[in-house]
C-alpha cells in the first residue's frame, strides 16, 4: 500500500518560532523603504541588474542553501525579480490588484479568486490554491494585503496569510475543508513582499515569499520534499513571469 503523509497540527512553537523569523527579515527590509540600501534587491549586484535587465527571472533563497529548520517546520525564504518591459507603473499596481482576475492571471496555481472587501491602499482577498507535486494539494487562503507608496517611481505591498484551509476532493460533492492549522502541513502560513520600481519605459517587480511548512518526516521524503521544498521557488518564478506575461505591452 502507497504511504501517504499524515494529517498533522501546527504547533504554537512552530508559528512563534515563524513568527520571530518575520520579525527580524521585516527589521531587514526598513532601509530599502527609507533610503539607506537600494530599493530593489535585484540592484545590489551588477551580475544580478543585468540579468533582470535581459529578461531573465533570477530567483534565489534569501540566504543559504536550504530552508531554515524550526521545530516541527521548515521556512522558505524565496526572493525573485522581473523586468516588465513597455508598460507603466500605474498599470502594474492596477493589474495586480485586480484580485477578482487572479484566478485567470494566475491560473492553474490561483484556482479561483475574489476580492472580499477594500480601503484605501488596504485589501482583504480570497485565493483557492492548486500545488501539484507528486500529489495535488488545494489550499483556501485569505491574505491582508497593504500597500504604501515609497517614491515617485516606488511601491511597496505586503500580503499576510490570516487563514490556510486545505481542501480535499475540491469542487466534488466530497469536498472537505480541514479547520486552519491542520491538515498535511504544506503551507501553513505565507508572508509575501512586493517592490515595484517604474524604469524608463518598463517596470521591475520584486517579491520576496516566506512560507511555513511542515518538515520531512521520515519515510516520506520523496512524497513532502518535492512539494515543500522545490515548490517554493517554481512558484514564486512561475507569479513573476505571468505578471510579466499579464503586462507585456500594455504601455
Amino acid at each position: 500500500m502507497a504511504q501517504t503523509p499524515s494529517v498533522v497540527q501546527l504547533k504554537q512553537e512552530t508559528l512563534e518560532q515563524f513568527q520571530s523569523y518575520v520579525r527580524d527579515a521585516e527589521a531587514a527590509m526598513a532601509p530599502a523603504l527609507d533610503g539607506r540600501a537600494p530599493f530593489l534587491w535585484s540592484d545590489r549586484e551588477a551580475d544580478r541588474a543585468r540579468r533582470v535587465s535581459k529578461g531573465e527571472i533570477p530567483a534565489q533563497l534569501w540566504a543559504g542553501q536550504s530552508p531554515v529548520r524550526i521545530t516541527h517546520g521548515l521556512i522558505h525564504d524565496w526572493i525573485g525579480a522581473v523586468a516588465i518591459p513597455a508598460t507603466t507603473l500605474a498599470k502594474t499596481l492596477a493589474r495586480v490588484q485586480d484580485y477578482d482576475n487572479h484566478k485567470n492571471i494566475y491560473n492553474p496555481e490561483v484556482m479561483d479568486s475574489r476580492l472580499i472587501r477594500h480601503h484605501g491602499n488596504d485589501y482583504q482577498i480570497f485565493l483557492r490554491l492548486l500545488k501539484k507535486k507528486i500529489i495535488t494539494v488545494v489550499l483556501d487562503t485569505y491574505h491582508d494585503v497593504h500597500y504604501q507608496r515609497v517614491g515617485d517611481e516606488q511601491w511597496f505591498c505586503r500580503s499576510y496569510t490570516t487563514r490556510i484551509a486545505e481542501v480535499d476532493d475540491a469542487g466534488t460533492p466530497k469536498e472537505k475543508i480541514y479547520l486552519p492549522d491542520t491538515g498535511y502541513g504544506f503551507l501553513w502560513r505565507l508572508y509575501s513582499y512586493w517592490s515595484f520600481e517604474g524604469r524608463g519605459d518598463g517596470v521591475i517587480v520584486q517579491c520576496r515569499a516566506i512560507s511555513l511548512t511542515r518538515d520531512v518526516p521520515l519515510g516520506l521524503g520523496f512524497i513532502i520534499e518535492p512539494i515543500i521544498k522545490n515548490l517554493p521557488r517554481e512558484s514564486l518564478v512561475n507569479t513573476l513571469k505571468a505578471t510579466r506575461e499579464a503586462l507585456r505591452g500594455t504601455g
